[in-house]
């Protein structure tokens, strides 16, 4: 039974949820935004993943590319006292991002639920508009409608269940990017800290020794804001599919037994890691990669690289080409020349088949190498921003994605202080 109906609904509080919702509602749609935790931030919070990646055009130039809803919840938790370090400046307190996104949704007058698992898309009878979505919560199974709909669950769940075309993984042999799971480190002794390259190197032996067993190359660790704590990026698990529930399962049993190992060996051979103690473990497995929609324009890593533009440029980025090797050891890593970045054009926004689905952050239409460098969350709360703009847009014009006019959609974003392009008036911030 329907219980509610809204203009626009939002499946995923991650960092494309929060965006997508935030700037719905500031449209005037009426909102709902669903969320399978009791929290908002998803890969921020949820997974863990700190610090953000990049919001600057590349190589370090003084231009910064993403603002908007990002630039809010920076002011936020820097007024708290809770973004940046010294050493690491844009690191955040997980924390102070699940507090500063629900007062952005609270004030815009989003309508947040909580607890409540997405499980199905009710379909109309041609098949290519959503007429409803069922969650599972501790009401039972709950449905609600709406005349847009955002899929922000960052593996294309509503996408997937509404049957829209998706693809997965590298297209040899569809392997994703593999899962870590974060974990921090309390009570190091940060005079003593050594550098990336030497705790490498020390790894390295570990592993020669055949006391670790990771299928990761090197040690990736940032700095927290907390006094004393590092923040570690290092697991490695791989051949494992987000999306099959079994294999999910199996990837954070793996990678708590990863973690387990990372801890002895710190303890055991790091200088300043003999006193520390493990603080604590993202609350799911990271995931880079799972499904990918196919939409009306297909993004390329070559694309990218080359610094795109695109007249309906909906959101930009500069991060690089960044492939962890899903059966094993290695990173590819392709930067773009100094100082540019790429368009990410509102055509990967919208799906093939469905009518009244937007798509929201990293499962946007790219490739396999192309997902790789737009996944990151600065930029899939760019994209987040876009369709929950656009979504607003259509369920208030009565129209559909294919015949809104993008002029509308970069209007409202400029107006609501995102940046497409540069000009005399855009702002810039010192690059990391």
């Amino acid at each position: 039974m329907i219980k509610q109906s809204y203009d626009v609904i939002v499946a995923g509080g991650g960092p494309s949820g929060i965006a997508a919702a935030v700037a719905a509602a500031r449209m005037g749609a009426k909102t709902l935004l669903v969320e399978r935790y009791g929290f908002l931030g998803g890969a921020g919070t949820a997974m863990m993943v700190n610090p953000w990646m990049s919001y600057w055009a590349s190589g370090g130039a003084n231009v910064q590319l993403i603002f908007g809803v990002l630039q809010e919840l920076i002011d936020r938790m820097t007024a708290m006292g809770m973004y940046g370090h010294p050493k690491q400046r844009t690191a955040f307190d997980p924390e102070a991002l699940k507090v500063a996104a629900e007062q952005l949704c609270q004030e815009a007058g989003v309508t947040l639920l909580y607890h409540s698992f997405l499980g199905e898309a009710r379909m109309d009878e041609s098949g290519a508009r959503i007429e409803a979505i069922r969650f599972a919560n501790k009401a039972g199974l709950v449905d609600f409608q709406a005349s847009m709909y955002v899929d922000a669950t960052g593996d294309a769940d509503l996408a997937a269940l509404a049957g829209a075309i998706v693809e997965k993984g590298r297209a040899v042999d569809s392997l994703s990017q593999p899962m870590t799971l974060n974990f921090r480190m309390a009570g190091v002794d940060m005079d003593r800290l050594q550098t990336r390259q030497e705790i490498t190197a020390l790894y390295k032996e570990a592993k020669k020794r055949g006391e670790i067993d990771c299928p990761r190359e090197d040690v990736l660790w940032f700095y927290a804001n907390q006094p004393g704590v590092i923040h570690f990026n290092t697991t490695r698990v791989i051949r494992k599919d987000a999306t099959d529930p079994w294999d999910l399962t199996a990837a954070e049993i793996e990678g708590r037994r990863q973690v387990q190992q990372l801890v002895r060996f710190l303890k055991a051979e790091v200088p300043g890691f003999e006193e520390a103690y493990l603080q604590t473990t993202a609350p799911q497995i990271g995931v880079r990669e799972s499904r990918r929609v196919v939409g009306e324009y297909m993004l390329t890593a070559d694309e990218l690289l080359a610094s795109c533009r695109f007249e309906d440029v909906i959101a930009r980025g500069a991060y690089p080409v960044d492939i962890h090797n899903p059966d094993g050891e290695g990173t590819i890593l392709k930067h773009l020349p100094p100082g540019e970045w790429y368009d990410i054009p509102f055509r990967t926004l919208v799906p093939k088949k469905i009518q009244n689905l937007l798509i929201g952050g990293r499962p946007i239409s790219a490739t396999h190498e192309a997902h790789s460098a737009i996944r990151v969350q600065p930029i899939a709360m760019a994209i987040g921003q876009a369709a929950g703009t656009a979504a607003a847009l259509c369920a208030k014009g009565g129209v559909l994605p294919r015949e809104l006019d993008v002029r509308q959609v970069q209007k409202a974003l400029t107006d609501q202080g995102a940046v497409l392009g540069l000009t005399a008036e855009t702002p810039s911030a010192a690059g990391e």
